[in-house]
């Protein structure tokens, strides 16, 4: 059997357990972090501040004609017809879910960087790293239209995309509530053991599909909420479900931490796209969020292009 089609057949049944109460247990919680790659936290941000943002981006999207006047904005129902007058080309523009145009005012969006500098998260990878943790600039938003023709995000490891250290986690958060059903991230518990896997080209976000060879592991969601963060490892395999509920959209942020200690890629400290920081920072009230890391000594560690298909195989 194709390794690939092998992945996709093996079902995605387990559920995350919350690692809430972890955090004031700090061996326990790198012990299970160490072990599986994977942490899911339960109500950890408060809802109304990830609201916030997600109320910011459906302002943008309904100020360019795609959100449907049907429903409440909040509720994040969009116009199928205004949608599909866009090629899934354009509104798969980098992997993000929107056009170009749209991503820009998004990336403009102080909460939304704000966001990753949210004093919980930052207290997590302080317990997991043991140090002072970074949290990369570049950060990521994925506002996945439902486009007739939209790709869902294959199996993939964050490493291939992000590189420097490999102790670099994702945080992956839901803006507003994500079910199984439309679309939420799915994990394999326990990948990240297996170091960098093989891949395969794929037409979904990022390009690059993980070829698990049948490696014996449990793949794990949840029906999110608003205020769940999940993170992990850049080894661990994870892949979004496909959203099965008509016109909604689906919104989620990722967030980057690391080490300060440790290498960086010098373009995790650029903006996601083609952008400046002095543009996005248009109309910031804190000051404290513009070129944060301007002060800091790194490490650099150049993009290795060959890394991405020095592993490829066949199982």
């Amino acid at each position: 059997m194709n390794p690939i089609m092998d992945n996709d057949l093996k079902p995605v049944s387990g559920t995350f357990a919350d690692a809430s109460p972890l955090l004031g247990q700090p061996d326990r919680l790198r012990a299970r972090a160490k072990e599986d790659g994977v942490l899911f936290f339960k109500s950890l941000i408060p809802r109304t501040r990830v609201l916030e943002v997600r109320r910011g981006i459906l302002d943008i999207l309904d100020s360019f004609g795609v959100m449907d006047p049907q429903y409440p904005l909040m509720e994040g129902m969009a116009d199928i017809e205004a949608v599909n007058r866009y090629t899934a080309e354009e509104l798969q523009w980098n992997g993000v879910g929107v056009t170009f145009d749209m991503y820009r005012r998004i990336q403009k969006l102080e909460a939304f960087h704000a966001m990753a500098h949210s004093p919980e998260i930052l207290a997590i990878f302080s317990t997991l790293f043991e140090e002072t943790p970074f949290a990369h600039p570049r950060n990521i938003g994925r506002i996945m239209l439902p486009h007739r023709d939209a790709k869902i995000t294959p199996s993939h490891q964050d490493f291939l995309h992000i590189q420097g250290a490999s102790n670099t986690w994702t945080c992956w958060m839901p803006l507003g509530d994500v079910s199984r059903e439309l679309g939420g991230l799915a994990v394999l518990k326990g990948s990240h053991q297996a170091g960098l896997l093989g891949v395969s080209s794929n037409p979904g976000a990022g390009g690059l599909e993980s070829i698990l060879c049948g490696l014996d592991y449990e793949w794990q969601t949840i029906d999110y909420e608003a205020g769940d963060v999940l993170v992990f490892h850049s080894h661990t395999v994870h892949k979004s479900m496909p959203n099965q509920i008509p016109g909604q959209i689906r919104l989620s942020c990722d967030y980057r931490y690391q080490p300060a200690s440790e290498v960086i890629e010098p373009a995790s400290l650029k903006p996601h796209g083609p952008f400046e920081w002095d543009e996005l920072y248009e109309g910031w009230a804190n000051e404290d969020l513009k070129h944060y890391w301007e002060d800091k000594e790194f490490r650099f560690k150049e993009f290795d292009h060959s890394i991405r298909w020095q592993k490829e195989k066949i199982c």
